[in-house]
């Protein structure tokens, strides 16, 4: 066994749910947050920036049998999926993921799709921080990318106030094909983390 590969098998992400902010919780996915889920990826706000379109009941069924079954990262490839939940009411308002992208770089990528009636209340600066660290100071990426639609600029802000830095070098990279005819990629360092 290499040393690359070793290492490789030392870094695994299976965090003890739920994960706490101070003002969100973060757990796995069930079949029971299918309203709150079906809300969220039929919202004309939401779809208009998804690389997809949900198609119906059936559809979005699967899409979320399958993000509950994201519950650790144990290699490239794999991608934690979690519900975004209020820690006030309960209630799941958005979901965040964290890939550990395949290729010679470690590299991660976070997604986040908040429900748009809670947008504005800093709700994603919160959730991403947390998973940020994890990404960075659990799983020990080299590099974490997030992108988004050239018209989302509410995502495009706010990866900006996370502190990531607009990144085109990284749309020309083998396993970080564009998502978007028009897209902007936003990346963050591990130094530039452990700086902040």
């Amino acid at each position: 066994m290499t040393r690359a590969h070793a290492t490789t098998l030392l870094r695994v992400l299976q965090p003890t749910y739920p994960i706490r902010t101070p003002r969100l919780n973060l757990r796995p996915f069930t079949s029971t947050d299918i309203a709150a889920f079906t809300a969220i990826y039929t919202h004309p706000d939401v779809i208009r920036y998804l690389t997809w379109e949900p198609h119906g009941r059936m559809e979005i069924r699967e899409l979320l049998a399958r993000k509950a079954k994201h519950t650790a990262i144990t290699e490239p490839g794999q991608s934690l999926s979690l519900a975004v939940i209020l820690v006030d009411s309960g209630e799941v308002i958005g979901d965040i993921s964290l890939g550990w992208v395949r290729g010679e770089h470690e590299n991660g990528e976070v997604i986040i799709v908040l429900h748009p009636r809670f947008h504005g209340n800093g709700y994603g600066a919160e959730v991403c921080l947390e998973i940020l660290r994890l990404g960075f100071d659990v799983l020990k990426l080299y590099q974490i990318f997030g992108a988004c639609d050239t018209r989302n600029i509410a995502s495009a802000s706010l990866m900006e106030g996370l502190g990531m830095h607009r990144d085109p070098t990284l749309r020309e990279r083998e396993e970080l094909k564009p998502k978007w005819s028009e897209e902007l990629i936003y990346s963050m360092l591990a130094t530039e983390w452990r700086r902040r």
